[in-house]
This record gives structure tokens, sequence and C-alpha cells, in this order.
């Protein structure tokens, strides 16, 4: 009878050891998963991490059909906010960012917490140029740097210096080529970022396989939180005109937007339609 108290005693003492050994556990297997999301930001969604090559996802990577994008912990990449150039088709090639003009040793800013995946020179493209890939899933590209103020494989947070404005590489006059990138794709930074407001767009963005590059003219996304289309002005539009093509009605656009119907639309402005 004593031995059965004894195994008793013994198994109740033992219960809240096994208790801690397993919070212990579950502690180490929190630290290990943090130390690997910084190690490889985004490691669940990207298969590997190289330093060879910007595009360098090709049949290895798989697209999700939707995914959404938290865009809250920002910091805008420059302070200017003129814009030089806008995505889409440009001289019979693809345009895959938006030029904000800068001049030679501005300020340029990591747009989100992340890990530099690349540090290179580019004689005929990018010219000096960072790439950094974040937690959030959007890889971003600062390409024509004067200089580069980072290295491969370092971690910086949002607002972190990570070089200076430049005219290096295939450019005509100084400024800041930008690119936001998901998975390799190309998304039009204008639906992202509002570089006049030196603000985003939303707190959210909702990449949607095959839906996001520029489509003749028109630019339209998901974002914020539920389905919330955007329009981007192109030439020749008015209120009428993306009322018409978005199926909504001017006087909506007008409030959605706090606009009035004698507001001047600007080529490349955003407006939101739902």
């Amino acid at each position: 009878m004593s031995q059965s108290v004894s195994a008793q005693d013994l198994l109740a003492r033992q219960a809240p050891i096994d208790k801690k050994l397993k919070a212990i556990d579950s502690v180490a297997l929190i630290r290990q998963i943090h130390k690997e999301m910084a190690a490889y930001p985004a490691y669940s969604l990207y298969p590997d991490w190289n330093n060879d090559r910007v595009h360098a996802f090709g049949k290895t990577v798989v697209i999700p059909d939707s995914f959404r994008i938290d865009m809250t912990g920002f910091c805008m990449p420059t302070s200017n906010t003129k814009i030089t150039s806008k995505f889409g088709p440009r001289r019979r090639r693809m345009h895959n960012g938006l030029d904000v003009k800068v001049y030679i040793g501005d300020t340029i800013r990591a747009a989100f917490d992340g890990k530099v995946r690349m540090v290179k020179y580019e004689r005929r493209g990018y010219g000096k140029y960072v790439v950094i890939r974040h937690d959030n899933g959007l890889e971003t590209v600062y390409g024509h740097l004067s200089k580069q103020l980072v290295k491969e494989d370092q971690y910086v947070e949002a607002g972190e210096v990570i070089g200076l404005g430049g005219n290096t590489g295939r450019s005509t006059g100084s400024h800041l080529h930008f690119e936001t990138r998901f998975l390799g794709q190309a998304i039009n930074p204008a639906l992202l970022f509002d570089f006049e407001k030196q603000d985003v767009v939303a707190d959210s963005y909702l990449f949607q396989k095959g839906k996001n590059r520029y489509r003749s003219g028109r630019t339209s996304a998901i974002a914020s939180n539920g389905d919330v289309q955007y329009y981007k002005v192109r030439r020749g539009d008015s209120l009428s005109r993306i009322a018409k093509r978005t199926g909504t009605s001017i006087d909506a656009l007008c409030k959605l937007n706090k606009i009035s119907r004698r507001t001047t639309l600007r080529i490349g402005q955003v407006l939101r339609c739902s």
C-alpha cells in the first residue's frame, strides 16, 4: 500500500515538471520559428533564398490565386513626390516600376522590415540597386542609386537608410526606380503607395493572380478589408467615364474620394470605386 501511495506522489510531482518542460519546448519552438522568419522573410511563400538574380522565380514558385499583403508598418522610400515615369508599357517594353524624381545623394529608405537579398550593379539596367524581401511577402527593388549603404543578407527595418539617390545604369537623369513584386510578379506601386500623399493606398492589398498588371491603360485592384476596387486615372478619363467603367455612380465616386464633380482629375491618380 505504501508503495502505491509513493508512486502516486511521484506521478503527482512529475506532472508539473512535464508541463513546465512542454512550456519550455513551446517557447524554444516559437524562438526557432522567429529565428527562421528573420533569416528568411516570408519563408512559407518563397522556395529559396539566393543573391543571384532579381527575377529568380520561374516554375519553382507556386503563385496563390489570392494573397492579402499587409501594408502596415510601412515607410515611404523617399520623401519626394514627383513621378517621372509610370508603371506600364514604355518604348515597346514593360516598365515594371515607378520612377520617382530624386537628386543625387537623396536619402532612400527601406519600405518595410525585411532582409536585403541583393546589392548589385547593372551597367545597362538598374545601375546600383538593392532588393529587399519583406515579411509581408513583397519584394521591393530600388534602382539607379549612387551609393548602396547595406549588404546582402543584412536585416533592415522600415525607414532604415539603404542607399542614396543617383543616376547609375540605364538612366537619363537622377531618379529612383521603385518596384514592388510578389513572388516575382510585378505590382503597380501606385496601387500600394500614394507618393503625393506620402501614405499607403490601404492597410492591406489583395493580390489576385493575373489581375495586378497594367492592362490597356487601365489598372484596378482589390484592397483594404473587403472587396474595395481602385481605379487609376488615365488620359481622357472623366468622372462619368470612370463611373461607367467601374459600375458605380459619380456621386458615389465623389463621396468615396472626398471630391466634387468639379475636381480636376490627374493622370495616374488612384480613385476608390467601391
